[in-house]
């Protein structure tokens, strides 16, 4: 079964180079009151969807997972061959915590990634991108005034990033999506960056690595490949997605995710301990750290959608069942899950998913992390599996990936799986 690895979006790497020596994010340490959940005593449980007396205990691995951590809103949905067994909303607080629907959309962030790299390859599909072009093809690599940009830019192509073989090391040189007051002081752009300024700002970096040659987790090579996809089809990575990608599965709930969105109908309420100063503007004010701490407006690529846990496993029929679902051929989705040119192993990553292959096909997932934001997508054997949860985890000593094993040891415990399709009910 899947076993992936948490992977925690750094709020405070430093960079090598003088331009990004203080992290962004800076007051990420001050305990926000209003985010702080309601005492256990004060709680009750609410669960909302059909119930399926079959699978009753993952309503049990919800409920213990979300108890030990505090978490007051989550959404689970399981699907088996691509018929719907299982949609869940899940709610743990006091009457002031409005109840989580199965169908409130949550922040997916790097779930982002396997459907920044579906567009991708529908794109090839139909003859209209070359997955192994440069990047700097499509997208004006040019570095702000003063600077140069390094020749193995032109090496970058599309498909090594979205493989994370671009060369942009975060541990050495800082995530530059999470280092906006940083950019702002070295370079004098204003609040708020747009996708424009950090790419003429990361265009002056030198390489971490030679492109191609190792992984190296980037949520920046995802923006560019959603610069890409626009530049490729003339339209919005947004609008091109919920077109060509979702429209064919009949998924419209899902779309790009906003910083301010706690007021959103149908968005759940995204908890953090911490608050940050903004980076939606100058004014250095302290905001709740989900909201406006960090910018969701240039993030879609790599970490930006909103969707349900319901709207994830119907959008996995472009995997589960391809033919069904007219999107993807099969080869297609092979070539999303091929071995790349370097990285490869027991597990691998392919085009915006972690890869296992097994004796009878492969296993297939993604963990997500952002403040107020923890999710899980995973593929195996027929199974689909979707959990969002509306915090993470912030110095608990929890693992709060196993989340993974618990859901897949109820996927094993099905005894029988039920005849009904809830697709019907909601697609």
């Amino acid at each position: 079964m899947p076993n992936g690895t948490h992977r925690q979006q750094p709020t405070a790497s430093l960079s090598r180079r003088g331009a990004l020596a203080l992290a962004a994010g800076v007051g990420a340490a001050v305990v926000a009151a209003d985010a702080l959940p309601a005492s256990a005593e004060e709680r009750t449980w609410r669960t909302t969807g059909p119930d399926v007396p079959a699978m009753a205990h993952f309503d049990t691995v919800m409920r213990e997972y979300m108890e030990a951590r505090g978490i007051s809103a989550g959404s689970l949905a399981v699907s088996r061959h691509g018929r719907i067994a299982l949609a869940r909303g899940y709610t743990w607080g006091d009457s002031g915590v409005a109840t989580t629907r199965e169908t409130d959309v949550f922040r997916l962030a790097s779930l982002s990634k396997n459907i920044t790299g579906t567009a991708a390859v529908l794109l090839a599909q139909r003859g209209e991108l070359d997955l192994d072009a440069p990047v700097a093809d499509f997208v004006d690599l040019a570095p702000l005034p003063g600077h140069t940009a390094d020749p193995r830019l032109d090496r970058v192509t599309v498909r090594r990033a979205l493989q994370h073989l671009g060369g942009w090391d975060r541990d050495v040189s800082g995530d530059p999506l999470w280092q906006d007051h940083a950019i702002s002081r070295a370079t004098g752009i204003p609040l708020p960056l747009r996708e424009e300024d950090l790419i003429a700002h990361v265009s002056g970096y030198e390489l971490d690595a030679d492109p191609g040659t190792v992984h190296l987790y980037s949520n920046y090579g995802y923006l560019l490949v959603s610069r890409v996809i626009s530049a490729v089809t003339g339209r919005s990575l947004e609008d091109f997605t919920v077109s060509d990608v979702l429209g064919p599965v009949d998924v419209a709930r899902m779309r790009a995710g906003r910083s301010l969105s706690r007021d959103q109908e149908g968005e759940v309420r995204y908890e953090s301990r911490y608050t940050a100063t903004t980076v939606l503007d100058g004014s250095g004010a302290t905001v709740p750290y989900p909201y406006g701490g960090f910018s969701m407006e240039y993030r879609l690529g790599n970490g930006g959608w909103v969707a349900s846990a319901v709207d994830l496993v119907r959008y996995c029929t472009v995997y589960d069942t391809p033919d069904l679902a007219g999107v993807l051929t099969p080869d297609s989705v092979d070539e999303v899950m091929a071995v790349p040119e370097t990285g490869g192993g027991a597990t691998h990553y392919g085009l915006g998913w972690y890869v296992r292959p097994t004796a009878g096909g492969r296993n297939t997932w993604h963990f997500g992390s952002a403040p107020g934001t923890y999710t899980f997508l995973a593929r195996s054997n027929g199974h689909t599996v979707a959990a969002l949860f509306n915090r993470r985890g912030e110095g608990d000593g929890l693992n709060w990936g196993e989340i993974d094993s618990a859901l897949w040891s109820a996927v094993n415990a099905v005894d029988t799986w039920p005849a009904e399709d809830l697709t019907p009910r909601y697609f």
